[in-house]
This record gives structure tokens, sequence and C-alpha cells, in this order.
């Protein structure tokens, strides 16, 4: 999928070609096709090849796979997660201050929607009673 998000629609050839380690043509063309079954990617056939295009952006497959992670290996606690994270020293100093920064953000959001909802709510969506 990577090689995909990054050169877009390709060929079997082209994505072995792409990848950081040598497989075999068959061994590429099975797992494009056992992507294409699970639909997460499409393929066209033009001349005589087969043209796989992503059919799943690659951040709802981020999403889906941290999720998955999160129940699976955490028992669904993203606390369990961040904790490990903060233990195994996977985040630096300056990564923690960004993510405070991107904490801070999503709950400023969340709290104008909130608010805006509440609004909505109680006095018909103009803000007025």
């Amino acid at each position: 999928m990577q090689v995909l998000w990054r050169l877009g629609e390709s060929n079997v050839q082209a994505v072995q070609q792409a990848l950081s380690r040598e497989l075999a043509y068959t061994t590429v063309q099975t797992v494009l096709n056992i992507l294409m079954h699970k639909g997460r990617v499409t393929r066209a056939k033009r001349e005589r090849a087969f043209f796989y295009t992503p059919a799943v952006s690659r951040s709802k497959v981020t999403r889906q796979a941290v999720s998955d992670m999160v129940r699976r290996v955490f028992g669904g606690s993203v606390e369990s997660l961040v904790m490990t994270l903060l233990e195994t020293r996977q985040l630096t100093p300056e990564k923690l201050q960004r993510l405070q920064r991107l904490v801070n953000e999503a709950q400023k959001k969340d709290g104008l929607r909130n608010a805006r909802g509440r609004t909505a709510r109680e006095g018909g969506g103009d803000g007025k009673s």
C-alpha cells in the first residue's frame, strides 16, 4: 500500500521495483490481488497489464490499524498505548510538545462544536434565546 500511495496507479512491475526489498514478481502480484479482493485497491486492465490504484486513503487505513492495535494489544486503553510510548522512550520532549499542541487544538475545536450544538438546541441556532 505504501508504494501505491506514493506512486499512484501502478502495474506489478513498478510496485516490485519500488519495494525496499527484493520480492518475486508473482509474490507482488499475489499480494496486490489479495488487496484487490479485500477492497483495498482497484484494478484496471490496460493493454496486457493490470494497473492497481489505492481504493482507501492512507489516513483511513492508519486510523483503522491504530484502533485495531489499541483494541487488541492494549485492551482498548489509549492511555496504555501512550504510557508504553513514554516508557520505551518513543516520545521525545519535542514530540510531547507537539502532541500537547495537537491536544489543545482538538479540545478547542470540540469546545466550539459543543457550544454550537448547545446554542442551536437552546435558542434555534442563532445564539439568542
